[in-house]
Order: C-alpha cells, then structure tokens, then sequence
C-alpha cells in the first residue's frame, strides 16, 4: 500500500471548506493533538479565514496548495460548491491523496469520475454535535479506498465523536437517521419546552428542566446498554402519568409520524445523491 509512504511525505491535513463542520473539524484535530502546522485549510471569504488563523494558529491557503502539501483532503464544502472544487482538484492531485468528502449526498462515483483514475475517494455523514466534540459520523469506501484509509479517517474523525463504518448504500439512511436526527431531537425538546410553559413554567424552568432531561436520558441510553424500552417500562408505572402521557402519543401517531418523517429524509438524500450523479 501507498498510505504510509504518502503520510511520510505529505502528513497534514487540509479541510477545504471551513464553515462550522469545517472548524470543529479543525479544532478537535488540534485537541487530539495534531500540531497547527500539520493543519490548512481553505475558505473563500478573507475576513474569516483571518478569524480561523488568529483562533487556531492554522495557515489559510488556496486549494492547490492544498493539495500539493497536504495527503489528506476533507471535502467540506456546501454540496451546490463541489463542481469548481473539483475542477480546481482534477490536476492537482493523483492515487496518493485521500479525498474525505463530509458533503450531504455526494457518491464517491461523483468524484471518482471527476478526478484522476485510482484516487482513493471515503464518503462521511458527520452530524451537528461535531461542534462540541459529540458527533456520529458513518463512513464508507469508494472503489479505490483501501482498509488504511479507512482506518486513516476514522482516526481523524474521533477527535470530535464516534465512527462507525457502513456500506455506501446505506448512506442515504445513515443521513436519514443520524445526518438529520440532531433536528428531530431539537424539534421534541423545543415542543416540551413549550408545554412546559403552556403548564404555568417560566421558560427558564422549563428549558432547563427539559434539557437536563435529554442529557441524562442520553446518558443513561449510553452507559447502562439498556433497550430504551427497558428503560421507558422503568419509568412507566401503571396508572401512572408516564403511561397516560405514552397512551396520547401513540394516540396521535408520533411513533408512525417518526417513521414517515426519517423515510422522507432518505427519500430527499436518494434523490440529491442521484442529481449530482447523473451530472456528466
């Protein structure tokens, strides 16, 4: 394999595309301790690239710098950018650089086609805790990825959360479920806080009281291995208020509103996935 001889030669890391996926990215690699001089980055407004470089201590460069000095590159751009990226990518690079796309839908056949024949493509679905270090990211290979770069990007991608490895077909479900789940969760809470002030709560009490919640409830899902519906049976006693909450629930559907909702999203994935495909 060519992987530890490119990461001899070319061991930075470069993030094209630095918004707020881009940024986390940069800061927990530099928490996991990857020095601000193995790190670039790109970011077309200069206003905030002197941000970044002030914050951090990381070089803005232009993209063919990146791609000249660094082995890894972490596509993280908006998916509607990703053609000009790749036309500014296609000479710059060859079979030793590892291309990391973090872009929402893309195939790694997009860039396989795009770019020079034997570059090693692996497709992330991150999520929005990658901000605070708690994000899940799923990864999968393209044709010309090999088990080293996978192992490459997971060692990345740890710096800010966990990583799990799936087939590329199930990426469209992946972006369903976790890509998009942050907004599910955030819809809920907002909807108790709310009842909670529909009930007589000041916001504040009600906000704080909701949130604690869901951190403990996701604590608890984390760290005992319990079925959530072990855990729900817990706090469910009969005649309770627990139960005759679950009864209104499923009276008005929300386990089946769940599930047409997170289909929906896998639906949208397929068909941004195959808009950018079908482009020649």
């Amino acid at each position: 394999m060519t992987d530890g001889h490119k990461e001899t030669e070319k061991p930075a890391i470069a993030v094209l595309g630095a918004g707020k996926i881009g940024e986390a990215l940069l800061s927990g690699l530099l928490t996991g301790g990857r020095r601000a001089d193995e790190l670039m980055f790109t970011e077309r407004h200069p206003e905030r690239a002197a941000e970044l470089t002030t914050r951090y201590g990381i070089r803005a460069v232009d993209v063919a710098t990146a791609a000249k000095e660094a082995g890894v590159l972490v596509v993280a751009v908006k998916p509607q950018d990703i053609e000009p990226l790749l036309d500014e990518l296609a000479p710059a690079v060859d079979e030793n650089t590892l291309v990391v796309s973090l872009c929402a839908g893309l195939p790694t056949s997009l860039y396989e086609r795009r770019l020079p024949a034997g570059v090693p493509v692996v497709r992330v679905m991150p999520n929005t805790p990658m901000v605070v270090g708690e994000a899940m990211s799923a990864i999968s290979p393209g044709r010309h990825a090999s088990h080293e770069h996978l192992a490459t990007v997971e060692q990345v991608l740890s710096t800010v959360g966990m990583v799990v490895r799936v087939p590329e077909s199930q990426q469209d479900a992946v972006t369903a479920l976790s890509g998009s789940g942050p907004a599910y969760f955030f819809y809920l809470v907002e909807a108790m806080i709310d009842a909670g002030i529909l009930l007589g709560l000041p916001r504040a009490v009600s906000e704080k009281l909701i949130i604690q919640s869901a951190v403990g409830a996701a604590a608890m899902l984390a760290k005992t291995g319990e079925h959530p519906v072990t855990l729900r049976e817990a706090v469910t006693s009969p005649a309770g208020t627990t139960i005759m909450a679950i009864r209104e629930l499923e009276r008005h559907g929300v386990r089946a509103a769940l599930l047409a909702a997170i289909e929906a999203a896998r639906d949208r994935s397929e068909e941004l996935g195959r808009a950018h495909d079908d482009e020649k």
